[in-house]
């Protein structure tokens, strides 16, 4: 990631420490949170290395092409599991966008990318793709923050709601992830 490398290295922990909680996810009782929790953990802890500061670490040239077929992968699988509903699409956009990001960072000079300085031909400023990318996940921030009221935290059966199986604290996780994205769209 391009930018200051202090606020690379919040977004490299913010991402690891989301990935970590959804990995704790896994294990919940809730079916549907251990499905996504895998999908989550895996952006979360992908989307750290991606936002590595390029100023204090390069990552070795083949890292962005693999960042491109995982997160490819993963959009696939998104896709397939978002036949269940449309609330499941914000995942393939994600990857798609991961994938857009890993393509942009593996052409890009001093990545291990493409020759030359700057981005290439084209006008200066923000790409038409970049661009419409950043209008959506600042609309999902939006929308997601607005929801983002403490939901009851009692689990079936009368007994409170453990760690893992908190749906306030998955959407949070979401809502991080997009932030994330956000900056990382930012500084590209």
């Amino acid at each position: 990631m391009r930018g200051p490398v202090s606020s690379g290295w919040l977004l490299v922990a913010l991402c690891a420490a989301v990935g970590a909680y959804c990995l704790l996810r896994m294990r919940s009782r809730v079916e549907e949170q251990r499905r996504a929790a895998g999908g989550e953990a895996l952006m979360g802890f992908g989307m750290a290395v991606m936002a590595v500061p390029a100023a204090a670490f390069t990552l070795p040239a083949w890292v962005w092409p693999a960042c491109a077929a995982v997160f490819g992968a993963a959009g696939l699988h998104a896709l397939w599991t978002a036949r269940a509903g449309a609330r499941h699409l914000h995942h393939p956009v994600e990857a798609g966008t991961m994938v857009y990001m890993g393509v942009t960072m593996a052409a890009s000079p001093g990545h291990g990318g493409g020759p030359g300085q700057g981005h290439g031909p084209g006008p200066p400023g923000i790409p038409l793709l970049t661009g419409a990318l950043l209008l959506y996940f600042v609309a999902y921030v939006l929308v997601t923050g607005a929801r983002l009221v403490p939901v009851a935290a009692v689990a079936p059966g009368g007994r409170g709601a453990g760690w893992r199986d908190r749906p306030e604290l998955a959407r949070a996780c979401r809502l991080s992830m997009a932030l994330a994205t956000v900056a990382m769209l930012l500084t590209m």
